[in-house]
């Protein structure tokens, strides 16, 4: 070969290795984790009276994994099998965003649980989700209280080449009208190998309110991990849940924890849904033997009317999707569970459907 010709191509390739291996550094550079045990940030707005916590009154719960404000019903995510990287355009994610609002706060609760909430994100058009849906809940006269934990927070990833998923900054946001005294964020456990990158900085938000009777309820905002490569992951974050539960049980607190679990909480959801074979390895049955016999696992389902919270997102969803109920709630025995359903949005703002929970204090 020509020296003048070989000698062009020999740079070019070293330029793609060199920028190749400086991107390889970046990103891990950038891997950290979040301190376990982090004190969050109690925000509030409307400094008006706030209410106190009773025993023996229904409280309504309501937790939606609102898919960082992506998912359409025509939309398909990229680590599910399809096709999309980024939500389909910024009106878009505002749209779903608002149909999330409307949808809670229709079921009027005196809790907001929300998982997969983007602060700043290449995914979401770098929209701050949680300052939309804290001020669609703001209602005159009435306090709004709230905190986030960041959950995801990526370096920019070059994956997939045709629309690089970019950087991600995403969290769980707890949000409710009763004054939240303290919240801490917990840390679960991720990957130990190179996939940690994908699922950084896996967390639950504990959030204390007074309760009448001097003693405490606590609500855990979860999401756990969807893409674990070692079944041992998942294992130790139900694990750690568990125990975390029971400790403040065993500490005389009331605990209601709630998201979404990713796994599934009908234990087997075929048995409600008609619909195409499961392809996601990621909708396994919720490890019951590892949760203690008095902790009470709640799936929101109304039998005569089963409504699934989850559909798999490989394709754009038809009724013939896969979906199942992934969402759900874990209470301690002290708490008496009324009622528990899923809302029935037919997936039209996110890959989810909000779930519910009517529950008291004994």
């Amino acid at each position: 070969m020509n020296k003048k010709i070989f000698k062009p191509i020999i740079v070019f390739i070293s330029l793609i290795f060199v920028a190749l291996l400086g991107y390889a550094i970046y990103v891990l550079l950038s891997f950290h984790r979040i301190p376990d045990n982090v004190e969050l940030n109690v925000q509030s707005l409307n400094k008006i009276h706030k209410p106190l916590i009773t025993t023996n009154y229904s409280y309504r719960i309501a937790s939606f994994n609102i898919g960082f404000g992506a998912y359409s019903p025509e939309y398909s995510f990229f680590m599910d099998g399809g096709t999309e990287s980024w939500a389909f355009s910024e009106n878009d994610v505002n749209k779903n965003i608002q149909g999330a609002i409307d949808s809670v706060n229709s079921l009027t609760p005196d809790f907001y649980i929300f998982q997969e909430v983007d602060l700043n994100s290449t995914r979401s058009y770098h929209i701050n989700e949680m300052k939309a849906l804290v001020e669609g809940i703001n209602t005159p006269n009435k306090p709004v209280n709230f905190t986030f934990a960041i959950n995801y927070d990526s370096p920019f990833l070059l994956y997939p080449i045709t629309q690089p998923h970019g950087k991600s900054e995403a969290g769980v946001l707890t949000v409710t009208p009763v004054e939240i005294q303290s919240a801490i964020r917990r840390s679960l456990p991720v990957e130990n190998a190179i996939t940690r990158i994908i699922d950084l900085d896996r967390c639950y938000s504990k959030n204390y309110f007074n309760v009448d009777n001097g003693k405490q309820l606590v609500i855990f905002n979860i999401h756990l991990s969807a893409y674990t490569t070692d079944p041992s992951t998942a294992e130790n974050q139900i694990i750690m849940l568990n125990d975390d539960i029971l400790a403040e049980y065993n500490a005389g607190n009331y605990v209601v924890a709630g998201g979404d679990m990713n796994k599934d909480f009908l234990i087997d959801s075929s048995k409600y849904f008609n619909t195409e074979e499961n392809n996601a390895d990621w909708a396994k049955p919720f490890p019951l033997d590892l949760l203690d016999d008095s902790l009470i696992l709640v799936a929101p389902i109304d039998k005569e009317h089963p409504v699934p919270s989850c559909r798999n997102a490989n394709k754009p969803y038809t009724k013939d999707s896969f979906v199942l109920t992934i969402d759900g709630f874990i209470v301690s025995p002290n708490i008496t569970v009324d009622y528990a359903n899923v809302m029935d949005t037919d997936f039209a703002y996110s890959d989810h459907n909000p779930i519910y929970m009517d529950f008291t204090l004994n």
